[in-house]
């Protein structure tokens, strides 16, 4: 039974990856205006009953990766030493977060900035992980106003790893790490 519940798992994560991929694809080379659920389905090789059944629309699906990315940043932070300072651990995944940034993501990022269609997509991605970063950062402070403070960083990491990627992706000099790293050090709260 777990064999071939793992096996259902991996092949809707590829699915989804395809999907994902195809969306990436077809709006780099025609813009995404020009983008289609049907030909996102059909670059994939699926349906558009098979595109519905894992994303609600062509924005989610370009999305995708990012919303990966935000959950793999909890992986890191839950393997970050339990007694280290908040922002100390959220600057080391951050700096990892960013060394291991894919090249081709950070293309289809510059050709896709500024986009309106896509602006809410990024927002409900980054509001959706913020509740549980706060959660995963809340056992790491102690003393009054846990849950305020833990949100409180929460969103501040977030927009701090937002606006030094936005920042590098219009003026790419250097390396994306060294942009967040510094980014992180000016936006470091007094103590957390």
């Amino acid at each position: 039974m777990d064999e071939t519940t793992g096996l259902r798992e991996r092949k809707k994560a590829a699915t989804r990856h395809a999907l994902h991929e195809a969306a990436l694809r077809l709006a780099a080379e025609h813009g995404l205006e020009h983008v289609t659920v049907e030909a996102i389905a059909d670059a994939a090789n699926v349906s558009r009953r098979t595109f519905s059944n894992y994303f609600s629309g062509k924005e989610e699906a370009l999305f995708h990766g990012d919303a990966e990315r935000l959950r793999r940043m909890l992986e890191l932070l839950a393997e970050q030493p339990a007694d280290e300072l908040p922002w100390t651990a959220l600057t080391r995944v951050a700096g990892q977060m960013a060394s291991d940034i894919d090249p081709a993501w950070l293309a289809h990022r510059r050709q896709l900035r500024g986009h309106p269609g896509l602006l809410a997509h990024q927002v409900a991605a980054y509001t959706a992980v913020e509740g549980e970063l706060a959660a995963a950062l809340a056992p790491r402070l102690s003393g009054r106003d846990v849950e305020l403070r833990a949100r409180l960083l929460a969103a501040a990491f977030l927009a701090t790893v937002r606006v030094a990627t936005q920042h590098w992706i219009e003026h790419p000099k250097g390396r994306l790490a060294d942009v967040v790293r510094t980014a992180m050090a000016a936006a470091a709260p007094a103590e957390s």
